[in-house]
């Protein structure tokens, strides 16, 4: 009877845990960056159906039409791209607008990406640490990267802003206090921190500067040089040009005179010369 008792509670307890690992998550693994983050349940709709929480606008509109593909790694649809249908019939054309994808393969897309009607991307959207809020925003400018714009403390609203100028990093904005506004800005040239200013007083402006002044030095040299650079170039670019001219003003004054065939001046001068003594042999008995 004892025995029979023992198996019976050990068979509970094991049905338990496989009840509460069933109803864990598992963790999952990012596709992009191989980060471990714990796995959020999809949410169940009407009859079962599962969101994962589309944030491509698509549903329900007949302008629209989306198609799912399984991206690397994944053995399900983890990417969805939803198009803009312009025209009709066969002269009908699909246009990229929205692009969202589930990167760490959990049910949920995590990131989506617009565009305008020529294909070029405009804003992404993202939640990095897969805690269901979005927490990084990127825009572009004529389809480049010019801003990316991070929630750190996670409380839903950016406090890092990064500038990006011809794809390099120009300057980053922190709020540091935590109140909204940028306190801090470091300027970047050639993607190294020149300088940084800070706001002491919460006016929104810089009451301090702190340079590099090595970085700025070389900066400086760099500058210079290329300036020396450009100048040597125009000068030998004008030498040149005064050359050519000379040669061609030389060509021309050398082609200028009497037309050809015509006696040089002396000959003329000694043709007549020759007349006159011919007229005086024959005056003479």
């Amino acid at each position: 009877m004892m025995t029979s008792r023992v198996i019976v509670w050990t068979l509970a307890g094991s049905l338990l845990a496989l009840s509460a690992c069933a109803s864990t998550p598992a963790p999952t693994t990012n596709a992009f960056t191989g980060e471990t983050t714990p796995k959020r349940a999809p949410l169940k709709g009407p009859a079962y159906k599962v969101d994962d929480r589309s944030m491509c606008d698509w549903k329900g509109r007949k302008d629209r039409e989306a198609s799912e593909i399984a991206g690397p790694g994944s053995l399900q649809p983890n990417v969805r791209r939803v198009f803009l249908l312009v025209g009709v019939g066969e002269s009908q054309k699909k246009i990229l607008v929205c692009r969202e994808i589930d990167t760490n393969f959990d049910g949920v897309k995590d990131v989506v990406r617009r565009y305008n009607d020529k294909g070029e991307s405009l804003h992404e959207e993202s939640d990095s640490n897969y805690d269901g809020r979005i927490d990084t925003w990127i825009t572009f400018s004529r389809g480049k990267l010019a801003e990316v714009a991070f929630d750190n403390d996670r409380d839903g609203k950016p406090d890092e802003w990064k500038s990006y100028s011809d794809g390099r990093l120009s300057r980053i904005k922190r709020d540091q206090n935590r109140d909204g506004k940028p306190d801090v800005w470091e300027v970047y040239r050639e993607g190294k921190l020149e300088r940084m200013g800070v706001d002491l007083d919460a006016d929104e402006r810089v009451d301090r500067w702190d340079h590099d002044t090595e970085a700025r030095r070389r900066a400086e040299e760099a500058e210079r040089k290329k300036e020396e650079e450009e100048a040597a170039k125009k000068r030998e670019a004008e030498k040149k040009d005064a050359a050519e001219k000379g040669d061609a003003d030389k060509d021309g004054d050398e082609g200028e005179g009497e037309p050809k065939g015509s006696p040089a001046p002396a000959e003329k001068k000694d043709g007549k010369a020759d007349k006159k003594a011919d007229k005086g042999e024959k005056k003479k008995p």
